[in-house]
């Protein structure tokens, strides 16, 4: 039997809870598959900063490194807020990335049928979204030197860096097109060319590298017209590519088409195979839910699990290489929400709200039944 082995970090808040979830689908997936899991847990952001006195540990990137992959849950809290930049929670999950070498954050928004009526927006508008944003990850205002807070002559002042190379730029946004040439074949890089120069090369490469993929039509957004378009008319979209920043703030704008942000899933990932000798890794990936530790509803069982679900559908499509589990989990998680089932950030009015294990029980459920269909056709 082959092993997935696989560095487990739930991080804060309600991280634990939802990867908990997450973590019994993956089980019952790969065991469907006749593949064994070895998970190995692990601390980062604030349970780190807690246990460790540091967001990160250089061991646990070590671990990730010889791991097929990595399911991570949320990290941060107002309980670290006071510390430095450098040293609070957030800092260990941009430091995996970085030492990770994982370029490129893909985060699918697909508008499910039955939570079409669950968001501000008309259901008109929502129906049928389905959308990719690829965010360049590791560099950018994020990472960029000189950042820094100072005081001068009694005043204070600040500097961030915003910094991109020609090398960033195009390894993203040939992701981002060999993507859309697999679904609809429309790239839309978002920039600020109108105003800053790093968005200028941004378009200028963005130009260059879609002209060598035939069938792919690539628009141009700035980035401010872009988020509003991405509320009234959604469907325009197929493929958006963007760098870090920008990433950041359209991908969680856009959870409002899904009705909430416990509904997102991402997959962090480089470009290079897996080299580690026996891996059953295609490529390896760091798996998360977009939202992040509410710390408000930690310890009380409602968080919606959806996300870190759907993140292990991406782990299945991605580091496995099984798209066909993976759709059957997705299809799973929307046959749940088609029978009515709703967590607390979706219930409506008078509507029950399950717990976050309830909500993972009835996704099993309805993936045994799946993967009794789907698995011996395999063997």
């Amino acid at each position: 039997m082959s092993e997935l082995r696989l560095l487990v970090l739930p991080g804060d808040g309600i991280g634990p809870e939802v990867l908990a979830e997450a973590q019994a689908v993956l089980e019952q997936a790969c065991h469907a598959l006749g593949l064994a899991v070895r998970f190995q847990e692990d601390r980062i952001g604030g349970a780190a900063i807690d246990a460790d006195g540091v967001p990160l540990r250089e061991d646990t990137i070590e671990t990730a490194r010889q791991s097929d992959a990595v399911l991570l849950g949320a990290v941060g809290g107002p309980k670290w807020d006071h510390l430095p930049k450098a040293t609070r929670p957030e800092a260990g999950l941009l430091g995996l990335r970085k030492a990770l070498g994982l370029f490129a954050n893909l985060r699918p928004v697909k508008v499910f049928d039955a939570l079409a009526d669950r968001t501000p927006l008309k259901p008109e508008i929502v129906r049928g979204v389905d959308l990719l944003i690829v965010r360049e990850l590791t560099g950018g205002l994020y990472f960029g030197e000189p950042s820094f807070v100072a005081r001068d002559a009694g005043a204070r002042h600040a500097v961030d860096t915003l910094p991109y190379t020609e090398h960033e730029i195009s390894r993203v946004v040939r992701l981002a097109c060999e993507l859309a040439q697999a679904r609809r074949g429309k790239l839309t890089s978002v920039d600020k060319a109108n105003v800053l120069n790093t968005s200028q090369l941004w378009r200028e490469i963005a130009t260059e590298v879609a002209s060598h993929y035939p069938g792919i039509t690539l628009e141009h957004a700035l980035v401010d017209s872009c988020a509003m378009r991405l509320i009234s008319r959604p469907r325009d979209f197929d493929v958006l590519v963007m760098e870090n920043l920008f990433g950041d703030i359209l991908s969680d704008e856009a959870a409002v088409l899904a009705g909430s942000l416990g509904m997102l899933p991402s997959a962090s990932l480089h470009g290079e195979p897996p080299t580690r000798p026996g891996t059953v890794a295609r490529r390896f990936g760091l798996y998360e839910p977009v939202h992040g530790s509410a710390p408000d509803i930690a310890g009380k069982g409602i968080a919606n699990p959806i996300g870190a679900i759907l993140s292990v559908a991406m782990l299945l499509r991605w580091t496995l290489d099984r798209a066909d589990v993976a759709q059957a989990v997705e299809d799973a998680v929307a046959a749940v929400l088609d029978e009515g089932a709703r967590t607390a950030d979706l219930a409506g009015p008078g509507e029950r709200a399950l717990s976050t294990q309830q909500f993972g029980e009835l996704v099993r459920q309805a993936l045994a039944d799946r993967l009794v269909r789907l698995v011996p056709q395999q063997r």
